[in-house]
This record gives C-alpha cells, sequence and structure tokens, in this order.
C-alpha cells in the first residue's frame, strides 16, 4: 500500500480458511472468483446453514444468503463466504439459541440496508451466537450480517489502539486509508 499513499487502516480475519490458509467457501479478489461458493451444509459453523457471502463492489456492499448468491451472483469485485448468517432479512439465524452456553470471541460484518455502510464488529468477551447476531440486529440496525470467524478472530485497529497478536490468518478484510 505503501506506494499507493495508502495505508492499512483497519483489518480483521474475513472468514474461515484451511490449514493452508485457503479460504473454505467462495473467495473472489478483484473480480476473479478464487474459490467457487459452497451451499451444502457441513460440520462447523461454516456447514450451519444459511450461511452467507459479503459481497463489495463499487462502494456498497451486501450480505447475501449463499444458496440465494449462487442462484444469482451480483457482480463482486470482493467477496467471501462464511457462516453461519447472524442475521437473515431482520431476523436472527433459526438455530441460535438464547441460553446457549458456546462463547467465544466472534467477529462479523453487516450492511445497511442500502449498501451504503459496511460495520465490521468484534466482541471483546466471549459471547454467543444469539447475543452478538442481536448486536447487529438491535443495536446497529443491519437487516443481513454475517458471522466470519470465532476463538481465533484478530483485530487490527491502530486508532483504538488494538493490534492483535496470532498466527497468520486466511482472508482479510480491511480498509485503506491515506498513509500519514
Amino acid at each position: 500500500m505503501d506506494d499507493s499513499g495508502q495505508q492499512l487502516g483497519v483489518a480483521m480475519n474475513a472468514g474461515m480458511y484451511h490449514m493452508d490458509r485457503a479460504p473454505v467457501g467462495l473467495y473472489i479478489e478483484d473480480g476473479r472468483e478464487e474459490m467457487r461458493v459452497i451451499t451444502s451444509d457441513g460440520p462447523g459453523n461454516f456447514g450451519l446453514l444459511p450461511n452467507g457471502v459479503l459481497c463489495m463492489s463499487d462502494g456498497t456492499a451486501s450480505v447475501i444468503e449463499s444458496r440465494r448468491y449462487a442462484k444469482a451472483p451480483p457482480a463482486c469485485r470482493f467477496a467471501t463466504q462464511s457462516g453461519p448468517m447472524l442475521v437473515i432479512d431482520g431476523d436472527l439465524h433459526p438455530k441460535f439459541l438464547k441460553d446457549s452456553d458456546s462463547y467465544n470471541v466472534r467477529n462479523g460484518v453487516g450492511v445497511s440496508a442500502d449498501g451504503a455502510t459496511l460495520w465490521m464488529a468484534i466482541s471483546e468477551v466471549p459471547v454467543n451466537f444469539h447475543h452478538f447476531a442481536r448486536f447487529f440486529r438491535d443495536d446497529l440496525g443491519t437487516p443481513n450480517a454475517l458471522y466470519l470467524d470465532g476463538n481465533v478472530s484478530r483485530l487490527y485497529a491502530p486508532d483504538l489502539g488494538r493490534r492483535d497478536p496470532g498466527l497468520p490468518m486466511g482472508p482479510i478484510l480491511g480498509t485503506a486509508v491515506p498513509a500519514n
């Protein structure tokens, strides 16, 4: 980014990945699909359907349920697939339990109804899916939100004093800002 006069503003891991850090599910970078969309159920959080796709293009973003994406893929400049969906058309994922005892640090994304605003969030303390999803729906008002990852979730946000340490990761979601 240095050559472009930009620097990394905020970044977080953007979905699940294999041991070789290759993305699990759809991954598009600069308009080129590097991994296909996966619409079948499977093990772990990724396979807890419905899962979803974060699609970004031309100043807008959307979070789309994966099977809906597969039927009519929009033109995405960047995209990542993860799961489960947290919020689906204003409703919490049907399998989330308010009293679940599955607590982890979690990160995810939500998008405003008009697609103009994308929120990246990471919990500061372990939370369950139900409470994390309610944050997106009730506090941010996102009609659709997507879980990205759990206990390996990390945030780089120097303006917030966050440079979470850890091992190399797979897909990363970040912002580019003018270099100081």
